[in-house]
């Protein structure tokens, strides 16, 4: 599913990244600032370096020991022309300075979308709606449920939609009755990384399930959505195990990397 779209998006940008080398003798390099040991952190930092090198992108890591050295770090990376996109890897070690920490960034760098002043959309949000309209789904005058109200998905997917003029119900771990609310749901987007929140008497029929929720069980990746959910409810239209939101959120990625080497 997101698989597919993610193989043509790449070799797209490949050639994105052959001319900008070509024409202007630039070429795209991303620092990732990394503050905390996590599994899957390392996950997706294998999964963007290897994309990088792929299309032929520079994919830095920054490990910091200390955390009280990122605020130099970050205005390091700001002033160095050839680096074009700047991403602090969440969560950080100190969580209370996310937000300051973030809108540090050179906003022309945030290709991650998350400080105050971006110049991109969140990756994340962004790989989403790739999704859905790939796979033509239709969004006008359906009822659209979104599953957590975090920084990296749940709420800035909900002004992307806003901004389409649709109205999506954000719902939370504060929300009474989340069954019932799901139930009602033609369109579910999840991404609280709670290991099966999602089960199956909480989906009517027929409904499109997004699954962006990554958590870490028994040593393995897994998502929101109960894992019977895709051997008992073959009515439903959902992102797979592996190769749905994820390598679509990479290429988001690299598409606003490719736009600030563009724009130096």
């Amino acid at each position: 599913m997101g698989s597919e779209l993610a193989g043509f998006i790449k070799e797209r940008q490949a050639g994105q990244i052959r001319h900008i080398k070509q024409a202007k003798g630039v070429n795209p390099k991303l620092a990732i600032i990394v503050t905390v040991n996590d599994p899957i952190i390392e996950i997706y930092l294998r999964l963007k370096k290897q994309y990088g090198s792929d299309i032929g992108a520079i994919v830095e890591l920054y490990r910091l020991e200390e955390f009280s050295e990122i605020d130099d770090l970050i205005d390091k990376l700001n002033k160095d022309s050839d680096v074009h996109g700047i991403i602090i890897q969440l969560p950080v070690a100190e969580p209370s300075r996310t937000e300051e920490v973030v809108n540090l960034v050179n906003p022309k760098k945030d290709v991650d979308g998350l400080s105050t002043k971006t110049t991109f959309d969140p990756a994340t949000p962004m790989a989403i709606l790739w999704l859905l309209s790939g796979f033509n789904v239709e969004l006008k005058g359906k009822n659209i449920v979104i599953v957590g109200r975090g920084r990296l998905v749940g709420s800035p997917l909900e002004k992307a939609l806003i901004n389409q003029g649709l109205t999506p119900k954000v719902i939370n771990k504060t929300t009474k009755n989340i069954r019932e609310e799901l139930k009602d749901a033609d369109i579910i987007i999840t991404a609280t990384g709670v290991p099966g929140l999602i089960k199956s008497d909480m989906i009517k029929q027929s409904a499109v399930v997004i699954d962006a929720g990554v958590a870490s069980e028994d040593g393995k990746t897994v998502g929101d959505v109960e894992e019977d959910i895709y051997e008992n409810r073959l009515d439903l239209t959902i992102t797979p195990r592996k190769g749905g939101v994820g390598p679509l959120t990479v290429c988001a990625l690299f598409d606003n990397l490719i736009r600030a080497a563009e724009r130096s």
